[in-house]
C-alpha cells in the first residue's frame, strides 16, 4: 500500500513537523507566506491529508482537482475558508481545532482591550520617537476599565472565557447570543438583545464565526447604538465589522475606539485604519502562542491519523460525507 500523502500549506512550528508519522509522505511550504493558486492546485491533486490554514480557499474548483484527497484538517477553530459542502459531497472530511486556543485569544481580548483603554500603542510610540517631555497632569489620558460595562457578542467558549477574567476588573458584564449560558459563582453575566448591549457597554467584545449571519453585523447602525467613549475589540473574523463603517465611526470619534486583531480582507489593512491614533491594530495574533499552535498542529495530525485509519475524527465539521 502507497504511503498516505499529507500536504501542509504553511511552514509549521518545528514540533509538530517532527510529530508527523513516519511512513507519511511529506508536501510541505516552508515559508510563512501563503501558497500560490498553483502551489494550492499541485498539493491538493497528491494529497490523501491536507493541513491548511484560514488564509488559504479552499473552493469547489480545487477539490474537484484532488482525486485522493479524503481529510481536510483546518489549522484553526473556524472553517469559512472551506467550501465545507463542496467537500462533503465529495466525501472529504472536515476537521478544525476546537478549545485549544480559547485561552490565548481571550488572553489577547484583554490586550487589546487594555491597550486601546490606556493607549499604551500611542505611549510607546511617542516615547521611542523621543518626543515625550516628561510627565503631565494632561498627558495621554486613557480610560477607567474596573468597574465600567463590558459587551459580549458570542458567549461561546471565547466569550465566556473573556467574561470570567472581567471579573478581576469588577466588571459588569452583559452579552448577546443564540444560547443563554450559566455564569460561574459569584459572577452575574446578563442575556440581552444585541442593541441594548450595544448601548450599555463600555468596551465591545466580538467573538462569533463569521457566516452570512453575522457578515456585517457591525455597521453603520450599530455603531450609532455604541456610547461615544466605548471601544470596539475584534478577535473574531475580520468581515463581522462593516470596515467602512468603523472607519467613519473613527474618524468622526463617534465612538471611543476600537482594538483590532483581524481584517476582512487579510492581510490588507485599509490605510485610512493605519492612519487613525485610536485605534490599535495587531496581524493576526490570536492563538499566537508557541504552546497552542503546537497543540493546533497536535490535533490536525490526530484528526488526519483517525480519518486515515479508518476511525471518527475527533473534530469532524461535517456530517453526512459519502463513503469512498
Amino acid at each position: 500500500m502507497d504511503r498516505p500523502t499529507l500536504y501542509i500549506t504553511r511552514l509549521l512550528p518545528q514540533p509538530v513537523l517532527e510529530a508527523i508519522p513516519k511512513d507519511y509522505r511529506i508536501l510541505a511550504g516552508t515559508t510563512d507566506h501563503s501558497p500560490t493558486a498553483d502551489e494550492l492546485r499541485r498539493g491538493f491533486a497528491e494529497a490523501d491529508a491536507v493541513i491548511c490554514t484560514l488564509s488559504d480557499a479552499i473552493d469547489a474548483s480545487l477539490l474537484s482537482e484532488a482525486t485522493r484527497l479524503k481529510v481536510i484538517a483546518n489549522y484553526a477553530v473556524g472553517y469559512n475558508n472551506i467550501d465545507v459542502p463542496a467537500a462533503t459531497q465529495r466525501g472529504v472530511i472536515v476537521t478544525n481545532t476546537p478549545d485549544v486556543l480559547t485561552d490565548a485569544t481571550a488572553d489577547l481580548t484583554w490586550a487589546l482591550l487594555l491597550g486601546v483603554a490606556r493607549r499604551l500603542v500611542e505611549g510607546d510610540r511617542w516615547l521611542r520617537r523621543g518626543g515625550w517631555p516628561g510627565w503631565s497632569p494632561t498627558q495621554l489620558l486613557g480610560a477607567d476599565i474596573s468597574g465600567k460595562t463590558l459587551g459580549i457578542i458570542g458567549m461561546g467558549r471565547i466569550g465566556q472565557a473573556v467574561a470570567k477574567r472581567a471579573s478581576g476588573f469588577q466588571m459588569r458584564v452583559i452579552y448577546t447570543g443564540r444560547h443563554t449560558v450559566a455564569s460561574p459563582p459569584d459572577v452575574t453575566w446578563v442575556h440581552q438583545p444585541l442593541d441594548a448591549v450595544l448601548a450599555q457597554s463600555d468596551f465591545l467584545s466580538l467573538h462569533v464565526p463569521l457566516n452570512t449571519a453575522t457578515h456585517h453585523l457591525i455597521g453603520a447602525r450599530e455603531l450609532g447604538l455604541m456610547k461615544p467613549t466605548a471601544f470596539l475589540i475584534n478577535t473574531s473574523r475580520g468581515a463581522v465589522i462593516d470596515e467602512s463603517a468603523l472607519i467613519a465611526a473613527l474618524e468622526t470619534k463617534s465612538i471611543g475606539g476600537a482594538a483590532l486583531d483581524v481584517y476582512a480582507q487579510e492581510p490588507h489593512v485599509p490605510t485610512a485604519l493605519t492612519s487613525l491614533s485610536n485605534v490599535v491594530l495587531l496581524p493576526h495574533l490570536g492563538s499566537a502562542t508557541l504552546e497552542t499552535r503546537v497543540r493546533m498542529g497536535l490535533i490536525c495530525l490526530r484528526n488526519i491519523a483517525a480519518v486515515l485509519e479508518g476511525r471518527p475524527a475527533p473534530n469532524q465539521v461535517n456530517r453526512g460525507v459519502p463513503q469512498r
